[in-house]
């Protein structure tokens, strides 16, 4: 990578509160986020994954794993802070990762997360303008 630089994305996704959408959803976010920004996953540092209290049924990094996805990455998983008002059942993720230097963060908010951030919610193959 010639001129690189670190950079943050920003991601969320809607779930149900069972092991199988958990993994599925983690899995889609991931592959929005790499896919997206063109990124290799030899270029992430890590992955901070925040869940709201009502999603209970599993952790998303572990389900990230067992999907075969991030293995070699550091991954950790924190309880978001509650709120009120807040919107429920939300995975938040924060990924570090090098980039070439001017690209512009692509980030992912899917299956009801887009909610959270309009100004950044980016439909799949469309960039912000």
């Amino acid at each position: 990578m010639g001129n690189a630089r670190l950079y943050g994305l920003r991601g969320a996704v809607r779930c149900q509160n069972d092991v199988a959408d958990i993994g599925s959803r983690v899995a889609e976010l991931y592959d929005a986020l790499i896919t997206g920004n063109g990124i290799d996953e030899a270029d992430v540092v890590s992955f901070i994954f925040s869940v709201t209290p009502d999603l209970n049924a599993a952790n998303p990094a572990a389900e990230l794993r067992k999907s075969g996805r991030g293995l070699s990455l550091a991954l950790f998983a924190v309880a978001e802070a509650p709120s009120e008002g807040a919107l429920e059942r939300v995975i938040r993720v924060l990924v570090h990762c090098y980039a070439e230097e001017g690209n512009a963060p692509r980030h992912a908010y899917l299956n009801g997360a887009e909610a959270l951030r309009p100004d950044r919610a980016v439909r799949p193959g469309k960039r912000r303008g």
